[in-house]
Parts: structure tokens; C-alpha cells; sequence
């Protein structure tokens, strides 16, 4: 420096000129709203810097290192400021300094996924931009996306339970919202395991992460209609279906295991063996058909079998009750009822009346018996002893042959159906002939015969030889009285009844006496004369005359 005046120009002194300063970069050009940020300026002119200033707000604190450099601590602050230095050569120019603020977050969408992750959330909030984390419970998203400075799209990784989500951006770290780990639901049980093949039976599904179901399904097909009752029950309706299924629920957090329920299917009959049997029941049964396990009832028109045994899925013996004509079989399960099998009952045989009531005591005779219920007959006894055959001519009718037999007996037809009441059948006997009084008569007939014997009830004729007697009547099974027709000679007596021919008597006709000559023919008066009279038929004379004089 140097001053000049009239007397001249003085000696020089040295006078420096302190530069403006001028600011060339800042490092880092932003840092947390909280501030404590350390940030280095880069410039010209910086030495003997009296402020350093954030928008206005002195640095928390600042270090000259030179001429060109500066180490300062931004206050707190928000937005985008401008850095300033000043020394005593003025105040710099300006470079903007960023203050990054601290994220918010304000929703998560969905807030909720499943346990093995891989669910996207759309994180919404503030000052996200420059996001450098984002958790779930302190474990690393997947993999995130920054869209804007208010969202965020992650992916969540695996977990469970509810954890909470935060983002980390260089402003620091944000306050939480809570995230759901939907479990995959797993089932325990099923009650009932099984149901009818038409659907409509109610499930009890037990298990665990069941809330917020969103299906139901037995096999491929959906539930038709299903309520979730808590987080480990739910109530199914089975759809219609066959065969063994799994059963599977589907909820936000998954697909989970599967339990087996079974279609009972209806049950069919195919057959029964034998098809009727007797009116006071107990016949045995076996119903033959499929999908018959675990049958709860068969029934024989309506009335429950007495009693019944599944011996397996396609069979069933039965013991048919009581009844009358022919009824439906039919047998229900848990699958429901089956079609129906005709089974008859066969009638108890009952007889009305036998043509003839009578017959011979050797057998033979062919008797008309009327009553019901005598199809099928499998045998007619007379007393106990088999007939000697027998045909069915109808339901109300048979003809059979008499065995042989005596006295009254009764007569019994058995069918399948059981045995009938019982007829009385009578065995007319041979008529036996044990005398004859008187044994012999007139050869003109006429004599009145009383005949003995037994047997002789119902006679329909009396011989005497080969000539009917021309009159008779049955006094009693052991006596006839008959008038002898004319004959000669000695015949045999018979008698006949519907029982048969008696043995024969001999009766004897006394010929009339004839005379052929007399020896002498002439005595005296006074009588006592020896004759000798010659002729037939002179035995057992009673009367011999001589004129009317004995």
C-alpha cells in the first residue's frame, strides 16, 4: 500500500484483499432430518470462516481444514436448504443441502399373506424414497421395489405369527404397521368320515388355521355350502359323489392337508334266497346284493326283521317276521334305501272238506281234498301215513290216493307254508260174515235171513249165490235182515259195503219134496200098514199125511 501526496509517494506497505468465498460441492449433498449429519464443503476462500449455516440455521459445528475445505454438522432441518459460508471476505454463493426425512408408513396392502412368503404388499406412507431395507419382524423382504416416495411394493419372505413391518431410507428408520402370516390350515378330523352318495350330509371339519376359508372340497368338487365356526372348525355340507375322497380346505394361507370321507353308496338287492316262506315268519334269508356294510335296518313291508347279520358287503341274512301275501324287501345303511325284492309269504294250509270222507281200508280211493293255501304242497297224510299220491290241482285243491289204513284218521296237507288243520277220513273195513240164521229156506225164496258179521254198516248189496237177495236192511254194523230170493241147492251168502266183499256162508234152499211111487200102495183100514214112500227132497220132512190124517 502506498500513499502519494504533494511531497511525494511513500514508502509501501503490504494490505491483502480476503477473496468472497466461493463453495464447489458438498459431501454428502443430504443427510438425516435429525441432523448430525457431517458434511465436507469443498470450495475457495474459505479460511477464517466466521458461519457456516443450513438455510439459515448455524452448523451444529464447523472445522476449517484449509482454504478449500470445511467440516460441518448440519443442524436439523427439513426439506432442501441452502449451505452458506461466511468469512470476512463476505458470505458464498449457495449449494443446496437435502434434508432426508424420516419414512412413515400409513397401510400395508394386503396386511396379511401366507407362511411360506412370496405374498406382494404395497407398502403406502412418506419419505420413502431411498428406501434400503424393508422388514418383516426383522427379517429382509424378499425383494422390494421403491415407486415413489409414498410406496412401496415387497415381497414378504416366510414367517409366522404377526410380525411388524418397517422401511429404512437414509432419513432412518420408519415407525411399524403389522403384518399376518396366514398358517396353511391343517386337518385333524372329520365327523362324520362318510356320507350318503346324494350329498347333503354335515361335516364337522376340526383343525387349525381355518379362519377365512375361502373352500371347501371333497374330491374336486366344492362343498355345497360350508360355515367357518372358528379358527379350527368348520361346518361342510358334502356334495354329491363316490368312493373315498380327500378332503381339502383352501384359505388365504394355503391348501392344506387332506382326510379321507367316503361316499356310503345306496345300498341294491340283486336277489333273495329263499323268496317266500311261511306266514308265522322266522325263515331264514339270505339277501344278496351291494353296499350293503353297515346296514341298520331291513325290512319285510315295512316290518323290521326279526332279526338280520351283515356277513359282508354283498351279503345279509335275515330272519323274515311274521305276514301275509307278497312284500317288498328292502335293507337301509348309512347310504340310504335300497330297492325293493318281492318275498311271499306262504299261507298255512287249511282244509274245508274231503269227497268222499270214506273209503276202503285197503287204500286206493281217490279223495278230492278243498281248503286254501295248498300250492306247493309237499305231502297229504292219512293218520300219519303218507297218501300214496297226490297231485295239486290248484291253490284250493288236491287229489290224492288213500293209503290203506283203518278206523278214522285224520287228514293233514303240508306245504312250505306249514301244516293244516286236519279232516276226518274213515276206513269203511271189509264186512265179515259170522253166521247165518236160518242157513237154509224155501227154493222159492222168501225166507227171511238174519245175517251176522261186522263191518256190515253201509251195505250196498247181499248175494245169495249170484242172486241179489230181494230184500235187505242194515239192522247195525253187526246185523242185516234179508229175504232170500229163489234158488237151489246150497249157495253162498255174501255181503257187500263200500268197504268191500265179506267172506261167504252157505245157505242151504230145502227143494220141495216130490213123491215117485209107494210100497205098498194099498193096506187096511185099521191102518199100521209099513210104507215105504220114494221120491226127493225128503229130507227133514216134518209132516208125512194119509189123506189130512198125520
Amino acid at each position: 500500500m502506498q500513499v502519494t501526496t504533494p511531497g511525494g509517494t511513500s514508502n509501501t506497505l503490504p494490505y491483502t484483499y480476503i477473496p468472497v468465498p466461493t463453495l464447489t460441492s458438498l459431501n454428502p449433498t443430504s443427510g438425516l432430518a435429525a441432523g448430525g449429519t457431517v458434511v465436507t464443503l469443498t470450495g475457495t476462500g474459505l479460511t477464517g470462516a466466521t458461519a457456516v449455516t443450513f438455510g439459515g440455521t448455524p452448523a451444529t459445528s464447523f472445522t476449517v481444514n484449509s482454504d478449500t475445505q470445511i467440516t460441518a454438522t448440519a443442524p436439523a432441518g427439513t426439506g432442501t436448504v441452502q449451505v452458506q459460508v461466511t468469512t470476512a471476505g463476505g458470505t458464498s454463493n449457495t449449494l443446496p443441502y437435502t434434508y432426508i426425512p424420516v419414512p412413515t408408513l400409513t397401510s400395508l396392502n394386503p396386511t396379511s399373506g401366507i407362511e411360506a412368503g412370496g405374498t406382494s404388499v404395497v407398502i403406502t406412507g412418506t419419505g420413502l424414497t431411498g428406501a434400503t431395507a424393508v422388514a418383516f419382524g426383522g427379517t429382509p423382504a424378499t425383494s422390494f421395489t421403491v415407486n415413489s416416495a409414498t410406496q412401496i411394493t415387497a415381497t414378504a419372505p416366510a414367517g409366522t405369527g404377526t410380525v411388524q413391518v418397517q422401511v429404512t431410507t437414509p432419513g432412518g428408520t420408519s415407525n411399524t404397521l403389522p403384518y399376518t402370516y396366514i398358517p396353511v390350515p391343517t386337518l385333524t378330523s372329520l365327523n362324520p368320515t362318510s356320507g350318503i352318495e346324494a350329498g347333503g350330509t354335515s361335516v364337522v371339519i376340526t383343525g387349525t388355521g381355518l379362519t377365512g376359508a375361502t373352500a371347501v372340497t371333497f374330491g374336486a368338487t366344492p362343498a355345497t355350502s360350508f360355515t367357518v365356526n372358528s379358527d379350527t372348525q368348520i361346518t361342510a355340507t358334502a356334495p354329491a359323489g363316490t368312493g373315498t375322497v380327500p378332503v381339502q380346505v383352501t384359505t388365504p394361507g394355503g391348501t392344506s392337508n387332506t382326510l379321507p370321507y367316503t361316499y356310503i353308496p345306496v345300498p341294491t338287492l340283486t336277489s333273495l334266497n329263499p323268496t317266500s316262506g311261511i306266514g308265522a315268519g322266522g325263515t331264514s334269508v339270505v339277501i344278496t346284493g351291494t353296499g350293503l356294510t353297515g346296514a341298520t335296518a331291513v325290512a319285510f313291508g315295512g316290518t323290521p326283521a326279526t332279526s338280520f347279520t351283515v356277513n359282508s358287503d354283498t351279503q345279509i341274512t335275515a330272519t323274515a317276521p311274521a305276514g301275509t301275501g307278497t312284500v317288498p324287501v328292502q335293507v337301509t345303511t348309512p347310504g340310504g334305501t335300497s330297492n325293493t325284492l318281492p318275498y311271499t309269504y306262504i299261507p298255512v294250509p287249511t282244509l274245508t272238506s274231503l269227497n268222499p270222507t270214506s273209503g276202503i281200508g285197503a287204500g286206493g280211493t281217490s279223495v278230492v281234498i278243498t281248503g286254501t293255501g295248498l300250492t306247493g304242497a309237499t305231502a297229504v297224510a292219512f293218520g300219519g301215513t303218507p297218501a300214496t299220491s297226490f297231485t295239486v290241482n290248484s291253490a284250493t285243491q288236491i287229489t290224492a290216493t288213500a293209503p290203506a289204513g283203518t278206523g278214522t284218521v285224520q287228514v293233514q296237507v303240508t306245504t312250505p307254508g306249514g301244516t293244516s288243520n286236519t279232516l276226518p277220513y274213515t276206513y269203511i273195513p271189509v264186512p265179515t260174515l259170522t253166521s247165518l240164521n236160518p242157513t237154509s229156506g224155501l227154493a222159492a225164496g222168501g225166507t227171511s235171513v238174519t245175517i251176522t258179521g261186522t263191518g256190515l254198516t253201509g251195505a250196498t248189496a247181499v248175494t245169495f249165490g249170484a242172486t241179489p237177495a230181494t230184500s235187505f236192511t242194515v239192522n247195525s254194523d253187526t246185523q242185516i235182515t234179508a229175504t232170500a230170493p229163489a234158488g237151489t241147492g246150497t249157495v253162498q251168502v255174501q255181503v257187500t259195503t263200500p268197504g268191500g266183499t265179506s267172506n261167504t256162508l252157505p245157505y242151504t234152499y230145502i227143494p220141495v219134496p216130490t213123491l215117485t211111487s209107494l210100497n205098498p200102495t194099498s193096506g187096511i183100514e185099521a191102518g199100521g200098514t209099513s210104507v215105504i214112500i220114494t221120491g226127493t227132497g225128503l229130507t227133514g220132512a216134518t209132516a208125512v199125511t194119509f189123506g189130512a190124517t198125520p
